[in-house]
């Protein structure tokens, strides 16, 4: 059965603010401690060229590209995530104690207990919202 072959127009994404927001992250700090993209793009063992798609929110990285960048920088992925929470709007979570909590969609079956793989010491806490809360 013959199909009519339809021409595709390309498609021009915008790049999204999550991209956008890393790409920042990492320009400013790289320009913070007055290092050039190429010295970053070694140290990190990328080409300039992807750093700067990266600096510039045009490639989404994948995690192991994230990092090796923040290692280059002297960061840590926490860092990168709070940056982008900070300038993404979320609200930082915290515990009584003042400990940092990641908010979970779905709970483990025991409340109180980890996640099967978690880190040990790591509690878990219902929220108010019917997440789940963690804390290390």
């Amino acid at each position: 059965m013959p199909h009519d072959a339809v021409a595709l127009a390309p498609v021009r994404r915008r790049p999204t603010a999550w991209r956008r927001t890393i790409g920042a992250l990492l320009r400013r700090e790289r320009e913070a401690q007055g290092l050039r993209l190429t010295d970053v793009a070694a140290r990190a063992r990328l080409s300039p060229q992807y750093l700067s798609e990266v600096e510039r929110g045009r490639k989404e990285p994948s995690s192991e590209v994230l990092a090796a960048l923040t290692e280059a920088l002297g960061l840590t992925l926490v860092d990168l995530a709070r940056g982008i929470a900070e300038v993404l709007g979320a609200p930082a979570a915290s515990g009584a104690s003042g400990r940092p909590v990641l908010v979970l969609t779905s709970s483990p079956a025991a409340v109180g207990a980890a996640p099967v793989g978690a880190p040990a010491g790591l509690v878990a806490a219902p929220h108010q919202d019917g997440a789940l809360l963690l804390a290390a």
